[in-house]
């Protein structure tokens, strides 16, 4: 069974991809010709290749012409999207509309990054009755990002604070943490800046040998202020800060939180909150990225949002064929249920983009590893795959062995950047060399008998190319790769927008974690029961 879901204006409902006659289609295809395609081949056939298989879409250009994918594929892959009513699915998103529907919540981060001089009128192009909630939400949006803004050049122009620390996890970690890396060379100097998320009190403990309290800025991100590792964090930075002198808590401790009551009795005054329609792995625009907005200031912060707008308009209104989002997306659904390729390797040729496969891990695996559709039916296919990857050329020493010669097939995607930020001659080009063969060599190959040399080669990538990694770039590629995600979740006839798995273990952990002060075992399976004595004893 699959869904049967019709948007509040009534117009369409989502159909999952294995029930249109395109995925019949496909899979013939696959049969044919998809499973044993050489890319190799496909180059020396097609002369065009390049140009058919690459694009340039809002500061981030686009090479698929290294994947297992010809013409043919490519356009059952569109019939199958609009066959499976994709199209009306994000317009429900950008109307306003509660597509996240098991916790009956609209999916608005994109309204974070809306331009406050843009009419109400141009914010949506649909009849929907949630037209007038967007509106006024825009409002809301623009009031507390102005606030926020303020506060980060506040925190920016006071010279006795010299350390910002983010206590969060998840989505209050993960994202504002990889763009003020990836942003090193907008940060304003004589700021430090340290992101802690780990209930591991080693990992706090080390952060503050570095700071001082009289100079440091505690960033306490956390929706409900109850989150149990923020909190626990949060709590003993506020112990240490008083043990060590620390008097005024207002100035030196600010909140990220929707539970300002609950902010207030931990002594804290100054709060911006956001909605419940922005999940933590979409947060960081709005004031989960105040870490980001005080290094890089409000110019930079509002020119990453602007970056992020002009991708989200690119996926809202180019066609099909030419959007990048939704071919990278078809692209994933293509490699996971037909190539059965289970994971993807995230390479970024910039060591500022180093935390950059990290974020993606969570936007996509949590967003789309699901096991049942929208309407809670079994799937009988594979949907997320597994993403990882380290830094090139970092990465080439570690596990490009496996890429290149190892027994499985893992799709790699490829992240450069043209312009270098740096004077020191020779390594950026090297850089690029790097990549550039990286990605050759996957393909190509090279045939030896002796076996030990013999690289198959026809290994796909992808490669996306900056021309600059700025503030408005990386807002570009952050959003494709957020709307790539709702592509291959919508196909797979998925919400991609909760994330229920990550519970369970959170209710379990507080049971043990009273067993383990006492030692009772009753009741507990024989592994859990004996380690937990092993730990006390």
């Amino acid at each position: 069974m699959g869904i049967s879901q019709t948007s509040e204006s009534g117009k369409t409902a989502r159909l999952r991809c294995d029930q249109t006659t395109a995925w019949t289609k496909l899979h013939e295809a696959f049969s044919n010709a998809g499973g044993s395609f050489d890319v190799r081949e496909a180059f020396a056939t097609e002369p065009r290749r390049f140009e058919a298989f690459s694009q340039q879409a809002p500061h981030v250009f686009a090479d698929l012409s290294k994947n297992r994918l010809d013409a043919n594929t490519e356009a059952l892959l569109m019939d199958m999207a609009r066959q499976s009513g994709l199209e009306a699915h994000r317009n429900a998103m950008f109307a306003g509309e509660a597509i996240n529907n098991t916790e009956n919540r609209a999916v608005m981060h994109w309204l974070l990054r809306f331009p406050e001089q843009n009419s109400a009128s141009a914010l949506v192009k649909y009849d929907s009755s949630a037209i007038s909630k967007v509106a006024k939400e825009l409002s809301d949006v623009h009031t507390t990002l102005g606030a926020m803004l303020t506060y980060a050049e506040a925190v920016r122009a006071d010279a006795g604070i010299t350390d910002v620390v983010n206590i969060g996890i998840g989505g209050s970690d993960l994202g504002p943490q990889m763009a003020v890396a990836a942003l090193d060379e907008f940060v304003l100097p004589g700021k430090r800046f340290h992101f802690v998320s780990n209930v591991d009190g080693h990992e706090l403990a080390a952060t503050l040998k570095k700071v001082r309290p009289e100079s440091t800025l505690f960033l306490i991100a956390s929706k409900t202020f109850t989150t149990i590792e923020t909190m626990t964090n949060a709590a003993s930075a506020k112990a240490w800060f008083t043990a060590h002198g620390g008097t005024d808590i207002a100035r030196h401790f600010a909140a990220l939180t929707t539970n300002v009551a609950a902010a207030n009795a931990f002594g804290i005054t100054t709060t911006f909150g956001f909605w419940d329609w922005v999940g933590g792995r979409y947060s960081m625009w709005s004031a989960i990225g105040l870490p980001l907005a005080i290094a890089t200031g409000a110019k930079g912060f509002r020119e990453f949002l602007a970056g992020a707008h002009e991708m989200d308009e690119h996926f809202r209104t180019a066609p099909l064929a030419q959007n990048l989002p939704v071919r990278l997306g078809l692209l994933d659904v293509w490699y996971r249920n037909f190539h059965g390729f289970t994971s993807r390797s995230i390479a970024p040729y910039h060591s500022a983009l180093r935390r950059l496969p990290a974020y993606l891990q969570q936007l996509e695996m949590e967003s789309n590893g699901k096991q049942v559709d929208a309407a809670g039916h079994a799937l009988p296919y594979g949907t997320s795959p597994v993403l990882w990857g380290e830094p090139g050329t970092n990465g080439q020493h570690a596990y490009f062995q496996m890429l290149h010669q190892g027994t499985d097939v893992v799709p790699v995607e490829f992240v450069a950047v043209k312009k270098p930020r740096h004077s020191l001659p020779g390594h950026h080009t090297l850089l690029l060399a790097n990549v550039l063969a990286q990605a050759q060599a996957l393909m190509l190959g090279k045939a030896d008998t002796g076996g030990h040399k013999n690289f198959p080669g026809n290994r796909p990538s992808t490669f996306l190319l900056l021309d600059d990694l700025t503030p408005t770039s990386l807002g570009a590629l952050i959003a494709l790769q957020e709307h790539r995600v709702f592509v291959s979740g919508s196909l797979w006839g998925i919400n991609s927008f909760d994330q229920w798995g990550v519970e369970l273990g959170k209710v379990l952990a507080k049971d043990v974690e009273a067993r383990l002060n006492s030692g009772n075992t009753d009741g507990l399976d024989g592994s859990t029961a004996g380690l937990l004595a092993r730990m006390r004893g």
